[in-house]
């Protein structure tokens, strides 16, 4: 269903730059509400930094936006999944949800806020539209070392094979919303190092494969960090 329109074009010729950030604390655990103020609006995430790292993930949501993630509201996990090798996790609220070329404006805004904040390696992680967000964005900025894309529609992924950097595309079989095919299709254009893995009983959320993908993501985002080369390959679990 995302992939109908005629893809934009001019990335390039769109331009946003962070003018400052604010940040207050949302409790007592560290994690901080920021706020970024740029040239085209004002971008809200959450972070949740770790002291002693220089690696960073950035997660953005689907075509509505929001900041939790699939698989059970996964982005408020990841931090604490990643905290044994030191990754500070930033959550990105879409200035424009379902605006491709600005959303991937935010992702690159985000990967500017880490890379001031003394962050050198990063990984973006994205679901659904934020599938594509991440592969354009990843594609276009060049402190990314691994892209996740879960359960991606196919709009916004047609040069995916300029990417050059290690995808992992994660998609439920029993989806309904986006077929687990346009991960397929991402897979057989993308170049290596890549990798895709089929839940077969996960639907569009992914949350049957909750354990799963908490599983996969603990490993494989801290080896792209950390320059670990992927093997790559396609796996299937379960019988649809």
């Amino acid at each position: 269903m995302w992939d109908e329109p005629e893809e934009p074009q001019q990335e390039q010729d769109l331009d946003l730059r962070v003018l400052r950030v604010g940040a207050q604390p949302i409790d007592d655990s560290g994690t901080l509400r920021v706020v970024l103020e740029t040239t085209r609006g004002q971008i809200e995430g959450i972070l949740h930094p770790v002291e002693g790292g220089t690696t960073a993930v950035i997660c953005v949501g689907g075509a509505m936006g929001g900041t939790e993630g699939p698989a059970d509201s996964l982005y408020a996990r990841l931090h604490l999944l990643l905290s044994s090798a030191k990754v500070t996790v930033l959550r990105i609220q879409y200035r424009k949800p379902n605006e491709f070329e600005e959303c991937v404006l935010d992702a690159l805004a985000g990967c500017s806020f880490m890379k001031g904040i003394g962050a050198t390696d990063l990984a973006l992680v994205g679901h659904s539209f934020g599938g594509a967000v991440v592969i354009k964005a990843g594609e276009l900025h060049d402190m990314v070392r691994g892209v996740v894309s879960m359960s991606p529609q196919l709009y916004g992924t047609r040069q995916v094979e300029a990417l050059n950097k290690p995808l992992l595309l994660i998609h439920g079989m029993s989806d309904t919303i986006l077929s687990h095919e346009a991960s397929e299709d991402i897979y057989r254009r993308a170049l290596e190092p890549k990798r895709i893995v089929l839940y077969a009983e996960a639907g569009h959320s992914l949350i049957q494969a909750k354990q799963q993908i908490d599983d996969l993501l603990s490993d494989w985002i801290p080896a792209r960090l950390g320059g670990v080369p992927d093997t790559g390959g396609r796996e299937e679990y379960g019988t649809p």
